[in-house]
């Protein structure tokens, strides 16, 4: 594999959301997004949390969620990827479409061109989620130059089925934007070093942190290796997390373990 195309750095913007206050999130995500693309060692992605425009204020979502793609978010986020010559996983918005709310994520290139979205399946009732929003009918593939990437939202990752269906369609790193609580951090981590391991990929979450009325959010975004290995970890303060993958280590451990070969499919249902 061409080295220029093995190796590539992943920035993970963890950071508080301020509940319904759309433009000082986008402030704040710009400013650490411009904060990671101008650093030492630039990523080649950057990628943000769920829901990080407006936070969880369902009730308001009608009034708050992003609705046109020609001025708002979305186009300063192209612009953000092409002035900075970046690949960015823009996290998830709250955004209306057809007079619809959903939970949606966007990929775009260096060019600034938008390349993918995946509205999120699992809608997670503790938080209403199944109230307010429209639920995504349709997996998240999606190619970074030449890296074949899948999309997962924050509760998604409790359905192994979603990350496998993903490792089936040729998919090597698996991005999950979230909004994760506590008490549950144990479940963050476990839940994606098995998706990791189980499907043989690279796995980037970028979890938010700070609280939000009495829900206290865990940061501790991750990037994990093919193995299951922790590539790099957060704490629970705002910070730009960082690592490398390396993606001829996902050809290695699915030639050595071959589990995609060895399924036995007729069983399952």
């Amino acid at each position: 594999m061409d080295k220029r195309m093995r190796y590539r750095r992943i920035s993970l913007i963890q950071c508080d959301i301020e509940l319904g206050e759309p433009a000082i999130n986008e402030r704040k995500l710009t400013e650490m997004l411009q904060s990671a693309a101008e650093a030492p060692e630039k990523p080649d992605i950057i990628v943000l949390p769920e829901m990080w425009n407006t936070g969880y204020a369902m009730d308001r979502l009608t009034a708050l969620a992003e609705r046109d793609e020609r001025c708002g978010i979305r186009r300063r986020m192209s612009e953000l990827a092409a002035r900075h010559q970046v690949q960015i996983v823009a996290g998830s918005i709250a955004e209306q479409r057809n007079g619809k709310l959903y939970n949606t994520m966007y990929a775009y290139n260096r060019k600034g061109e938008e390349i993918a979205s995946y509205s999120k399946i699992h809608l997670f009732r503790l938080m209403e989620e199944d109230k307010y929003l429209e639920q995504g009918k349709a997996l998240g593939r999606f190619e970074l130059e030449g890296l074949s990437c899948g999309g997962a939202i924050c509760y998604d990752i409790r359905f192994p089925e979603l990350s496998r269906s993903l490792a089936l369609q040729g998919v090597h790193t698996m991005f999950v934007p979230a909004q994760w609580p506590h008490p549950r951090l144990n479940h963050w981590r476990s839940l994606l070093i098995a998706r990791a391991i189980e499907n043989q990929m690279y796995v980037a979450a970028c979890n938010r942190v700070g609280d939000s009325g009495s829900q206290a959010f865990c940061g501790h975004s991750l990037i994990i290796d093919p193995w299951g290995e922790i590539i790099a970890e957060g704490g629970e303060e705002e910070e730009i997390v960082s690592g490398v993958i390396d993606l001829s280590l996902v050809h290695e451990v699915r030639s050595r373990i071959p589990v995609f070969s060895d399924r036995q499919p007729q069983y399952y249902d």
